[in-house]
């Protein structure tokens, strides 16, 4: 008698892998190995580990390259590089590039001795500090950003000035009188540098790459429809996990420069109000926050507001009434 019962379809991911299950799993497991057995402390971040692979010397040298390339490119495009000579190093130039220089001193010497503190506590944390080739410069573009690179590169652009200034719509020397608000970006940013958050990114970028060579291989001798569909599922699993992972390393940095502000002297107070500054910015218009490498602004403000009360009491501890 003929069977008549319609052929089996597959039905999820497992009907569509047979067989080559095992060998995409035994990949994976090695992988999972692989990034369990590097994981290391996150220097500034006690009781927090991430990925990395990377030594500070790579970093530093990685970090001096992308600087480089990267002034290069905006001198190129009509951007100038206040104080890249030291001959054209005058008036407005001369003033923002110092105030600058002078913040990041600042929270340097604060990141050195929060390192020295976490150590004496008992921490394990490498000698990051000394190990960078602090350096700053301002980047006269209407670009409202900063960075810092591994290593210790600094970039402020003057477009994000009248943000961390008087907010008036103009970028001038009186935005950086009070300089505050600039102390809060340039702490986030190079609490960045100190997590080695770059180097934690391009470790785990790397990772993925592998794991993406791995499952392409496995998956080699299926349709082309069936090769796109599993490698299209793990690459969206693989992207939230990279976003989520991108939002902590946000809120790490937040902390850390939150951390330096008060040891350098600088008004803690001044976050918050920043951060819905740089919500405004563009409109105010953002993508869920899940969708996102960084958290929402709204959310960056209020986890400053549950940290202000120990930062407050740090800062006159060491620097007297707010």
């Amino acid at each position: 008698m003929q069977d008549r019962r319609p052929p089996v379809r597959a039905n999820g991911l497992g009907d569509i892998l047979g067989g080559r299950g095992s060998i995409i799993l035994i990949a994976l497991v090695g992988l999972f190995i692989y990034w369990q057995s590097n994981q290391k402390e996150v220097p500034f971040a006690p009781g927090k580990k991430q990925f990395n692979t990377i030594s500070v010397a790579q970093e530093v040298k990685l970090g001096a390259d992308a600087y480089m390339q990267i002034l290069q490119q905006e001198h190129s495009q009509g951007n100038t590089v206040l104080c890249a000579e030291e001959r054209s190093c005058t008036g407005d130039a001369r003033l923002l590039t110092e105030k600058v220089r002078q913040i990041g001193q600042r929270l340097e010497r604060a990141a050195l001795e929060l390192e020295n503190d976490y150590r004496a506590a008992g921490y394990d944390i490498p000698g990051v500090v000394e190990a960078f080739d602090w350096t700053y410069y301002v980047v006269d573009s209407p670009t409202p950003n900063a960075f810092c690179l591994p290593g210790g590169y600094v970039a402020v652009y003057t477009g994000i000035l009248d943000i961390t200034g008087n907010h008036d719509g103009r970028v001038t020397l009186d935005d950086i009188a009070d300089d505050n608000k600039l102390a809060v970006v340039m702490g986030h940013e190079i609490g960045h540098a100190l997590a080695h958050h770059g180097a934690a990114r391009m470790s785990t970028q790397q990772m993925l790459q592998i794991g993406q060579v791995a499952l392409s291989v496995g998956v080699s001798d299926m349709e082309p429809m069936q090769q796109q569909a599993v490698l299209q599922a793990l690459g969206v699993a693989a992207q939230g996990g990279f976003l989520a992972f991108s939002r902590e390393h946000e809120t790490q940095a937040d902390k850390i420069g939150l951390d330096l502000l008060v040891r350098a002297c600088y008004d803690p107070r001044e976050a918050p109000e920043l951060w819905e500054r740089m919500g405004q910015a563009g409109g105010g218009a953002r993508p869920p926050e899940w969708m996102s490498t960084h958290p929402a602004s709204s959310t960056r403000a209020e986890n400053f507001r549950k940290w202000m009360p120990e930062a407050i009491a740090e800062y006159e501890r060491r620097c007297g009434g707010l």
